[in-house]
């Protein structure tokens, strides 16, 4: 799996497939997490929960492809996270669940581009908070 944008391979990659992307402006994706996956061994052993800063990177990884979207040419700058704020859980993720990752630009000053991020489960905000990416060459 290979997003625009996105420096990542697996199995580092948690968005699974763009829904939308207005370039430069915002995204939507959707990721799920296998009950498979070795983490789920060790994280809440027997209540497994998708761990919070793994939501939160798929949360970036989802800002970086609406930043990278709306640049110019082939390889471009690539986006670096930079900065979370104010991010909230607000309900468990369990694995399987499919989870709704959406991403909207707030603004930018110089090589900072800010995004309110949330990630949505069986319809419920499950996570929200601001990411800030920074422009690389």
């Amino acid at each position: 799996m290979e997003f625009h944008g996105l420096p990542h391979r697996p199995p580092f990659v948690f968005v699974r497939t763009v829904v939308r992307c207005d370039p430069g402006v915002s995204a939507e994706c959707l990721t799920r997490f296998d009950s498979a996956d070795p983490m789920f061994a060790g994280h809440f052993p027997g209540n497994p929960l998708v761990p919070g800063v793994i939501l939160t990177e798929a949360l970036a990884q989802t800002a970086g492809i609406a930043a990278a979207s709306g640049e110019a040419g082939g390889e471009g700058p690539r986006f670096l996270l930079s900065a979370i704020r104010q991010m909230k859980f607000l309900a468990a993720v369990r694995p399987d669940e499919v989870i709704t990752l959406r991403a909207e630009r707030l603004g930018e000053v110089e090589n900072l581009l800010q995004f309110q991020v949330e990630a949505l489960a069986n319809g419920q905000v499950v996570a929200s908070g601001q990411i800030v990416l920074s422009r690389r060459s």
